[in-house]
């Protein structure tokens, strides 16, 4: 009976391990083109995103180039669209396309906020929303998640421990801070769209 128990149990921490791999190598593996996966997480991890050649070339430290043929294969695609403001063409990804969903969560999967939503908002009760900040809200892979869990009388050590949980499973590192929703409004009201993104509200759970 043990022998079968411990057979389960290593059959199980196998399978995670699995899963984790996959995660962290699913764009990778499906994607060769590190332009690509970047242009695919500038425009399709925040939707408020938007963004020129130029801007972009520094931001990737590539070759404009071919950040060029990227960005003219999406938009050809149907997956961007363009704007003229004075001399340079914005781009943003197109919200209506029938993919754009699908990205959008397969770029949440590749990062790991689909497991610190379930994680966190599953083990914490008092929680309105959840928001991500820095690098990744502007589209940008900085290495560090920045969160702001918005909420009421939150037991800090508990969710610290948390964290701490969600931080082994995705290999990331998670920065937070908790606001109550009077500091929220603040905060949104002094920053743009892009710099901030809505991941969870108790108005929309599931």
């Amino acid at each position: 009976m043990l022998h079968h128990l411990l057979i389960e149990v290593h059959s199980l921490r196998l399978r995670t391990f699995i899963v984790q791999y996959r995660r962290l190598f699913m764009l990778e593996a499906l994607i060769t083109s590190k332009t690509r996966i970047k242009l695919l997480m500038k425009f399709f991890l925040n939707k408020s995103s938007e963004s020129y050649l130029r801007n972009l070339e520094t931001e990737f430290g590539g070759s404009s180039n071919g950040i060029r043929l990227e960005l003219n294969k999406f938009e050809t695609a149907g997956l961007l669209n363009s704007s003229q403001k004075g001399n340079k063409k914005y781009f943003r990804a197109n919200t209506d396309h029938p993919l754009f969903g699908d990205i959008h969560n397969l770029l949440l999967k590749h990062i790991g906020i689909d497991k610190i939503i379930d994680e966190v908002v599953s083990n914490i009760g008092s929680l309105y929303q959840v928001f991500l900040v820095g690098d990744f809200a502007k589209g940008l892979d900085g290495g560090i998640i920045d969160i702001i869990f918005v909420g009421d009388d939150i037991n800090q050590n508990y969710l610290l421990k948390i964290v701490g949980k969600a931080e082994k499973l995705i290999k990331r590192k998670i920065r937070y801070m908790l606001f109550s929703k009077d500091e929220i409004q603040d905060f949104i009201n002094t920053k743009e769209d892009t710099e901030y993104m809505l991941l969870w509200s108790n108005n929309n759970k599931s």
